[in-house]
């Protein structure tokens, strides 16, 4: 670095492109030649947060609390906050901060009016595991491309699912659980349903065998708890505080930390319902929120195509929303290109170059930075604990001269709070009995397994008469064929020739004397 820190120097330069005229967050002081400059204060202009952003660095070197410093000021501009908390250490944002002599020392380096300051928030969970108001989706609004990044099909597979959630919405069967989706599959490929898709590519058993498989590991995961209703309105986290700071949302994550692939996908859902409910805005002097996605990496990792393309233009395209994306992860590798293009603010904290692999991160990490009157590699494995390079865009929206900084301290509690306070702010929400209890409505399970019920019946019907009607025949054929008895002692003497002349001489005879009587002709004498 320069040695220089006369009026003429370079960091006068530096300090020069962040002094904006309009509203902007105060990140901390310069760090020049070794020394801080709480005259020369490093910021972002608030208008510019809705141009995305990243954070990044390795792990303890500050990136949370930074992350709780931005959250905080624009809380304080009435801007509302999202930030996934993956480890339980930000819902301190709630509470004030406790002083001390780090904290003093700290403020007195950065120029900053330090005052400890609670802020207004409101705590979620995925499916109510975990402390938090339960934040649910239904099967369709997450859809399948989302679905197979969670259950980590292949491309041929992805392009069933879809065909599935085609076949779901055209024949109305709502899918709102995993119950739901795996009684359709199961439908698709058995005797009664196998036609349905024929026209359309057809589904094969070995593909709904993956389908259903995967479905059954995601459940073990817990994940029937995220699917259901009531599906939450992601317009909550759009809401103001009654004295008009914006609503600081933290979605507790720690209950599922170990499934990291379910969290960020849901997240990104959590993005993507954004996109399609707000209305167009284009820019705003502030955004209608700020979304942090920290362990951003853990949304790439193992993405198909289809999947990156889709977060890519959803980033793209949701700053019109007034949506403001920032990615809180280790390096900007772990980022895609694509993605890493749009993000305009950048706060990058110390890199480590212990190995080979290190040490291309970090030369890779200093080719995405503009010129600079820094040796970056240098700076970036020199900085301390709090300390970052910075970069923004201005309030022209073109970048800043990159910042070596020492930033300020966050005015709230870092720390989590105690269980029993988060569990009262929780508890006393109002959107908590809104949310609180799962509803399971009819949908495409009950209707499947009611056609299916309905069907086996008619079944078992036909079956039965087809029996009975089986049983009449066979025994309608055994009376016919049966030997005919013995005539009785009676029968035989009426059926005798004897006993018919018998009957006929005297027939003629009684009928000769009943004659006679009727037309008067006497008896013939002898």
């Amino acid at each position: 670095m320069s040695e220089s820190t006369d009026p003429a120097s370079p960091a006068d330069a530096i300090a020069a492109g962040y002094a904006f005229t309009g509203p902007a967050l105060e990140l901390g002081a310069l760090l020049w030649d070794g020394a801080c400059l709480p005259d020369r204060q490093i910021r972002i202009p608030l208008s510019m947060l809705g141009r995305h952003g990243l954070v990044a660095g390795a792990t303890g070197t500050g990136k949370t609390k930074t992350l709780q410093l931005i959250a905080e000021q624009l809380s304080a501009g009435g801007v509302p906050v999202f930030l996934a908390d993956i480890k339980g250490d930000v819902s301190g944002i709630s509470a004030p901060g406790t002083a001390n002599d780090k904290i003093a020392e700290r403020a007195g380096e950065v120029g900053q009016q330090w005052e400890a300051t609670g802020f207004p928030s409101e705590f979620y969970s995925l499916g109510g595991i975990g402390a938090g108001i339960p934040v649910r989706a239904t099967v369709t609004s997450f859809g399948p491309v989302l679905m197979s990044k969670v259950l980590r099909l292949n491309q041929t597979q992805e392009q069933s699912l879809g065909l599935i959630f085609h076949y779901a919405d055209a024949k109305g069967l709502e899918l709102i659980d995993l119950k739901d989706l795996r009684a359709v599959v199961a439908f698709l490929v058995s005797d009664q349903g196998k036609a349905e898709l024929k026209g359309i590519g057809g589904l094969s058993t070995v593909t709904a065998g993956v389908i259903l498989r995967a479905l059954t590991a995601f459940e073990q995961q817990g994940a029937s708890e995220f699917f259901g209703e009531p599906e939450f309105d992601t317009g909550e986290f759009l809401r103001t505080a009654a004295d008009g700071r914006g609503m600081v949302s933290v979605l507790e994550l720690p209950a599922v930390q170990d499934k990291p692939q379910l969290f960020s996908t849901f997240l990104m859902w959590l993005l993507a319902d954004l996109y399609t409910d707000l209305p167009e805005v284009g820019d705003l002097e502030r955004p209608k929120l700020v979304f942090f996605f920290d362990e951003a990496h853990l949304l790439f990792n193992g993405a198909s195509k289809a999947f990156l393309e889709s977060i890519t233009q959803t980033v793209r395209l949701i700053r019109s929303k007034g949506i403001g994306v920032f990615f809180v992860t280790q390096t900007p590798k772990d980022v895609p290109a694509d993605v890493l293009a749009q993000l305009g603010n950048r706060v990058q904290h110390a890199l480590r170059a212990f190995t080979p692999d290190d040490a291309k991160a970090l030369k890779a990490t200093v080719k995405t930075f503009p010129n600079s009157a820094y040796d970056l590699e240098e700076l970036l494995t020199g900085l301390g604990t709090g300390e970052a390079v910075i970069t923004v865009l201005s309030e022209k929206g073109a970048p800043t001269p990159v910042a070596a900084t020492r930033l300020r301290a966050p005015q709230s509690l870092m720390g989590p709070v105690g269980a029993q306070a988060l569990d009262a702010a929780v508890k006393s929400s109002l959107l908590y009995s809104r949310y609180a209890e799962p509803v399971d409505r009819e949908s495409a399970y009950e209707k499947i397994s009611a056609e299916q019920a309905a069907a086996e019946a008619a079944a078992e019907a036909a079956a039965a008469q087809a029996e009975a009607e089986k049983q009449a025949k066979e025994a309608a054929k055994a009376a016919r064929s049966a030997p005919k008895p013995d005539p009785s002692l009676a029968q035989q003497v009426v059926g005798s020739g004897l006993f018919r002349s018998l009957a006929r001489s005297i027939g003629t005879q009684l009928g000769r004397e009943i004659s006679r009587s009727i037309f008067g002709t006497a008896k013939r004498r002898r």
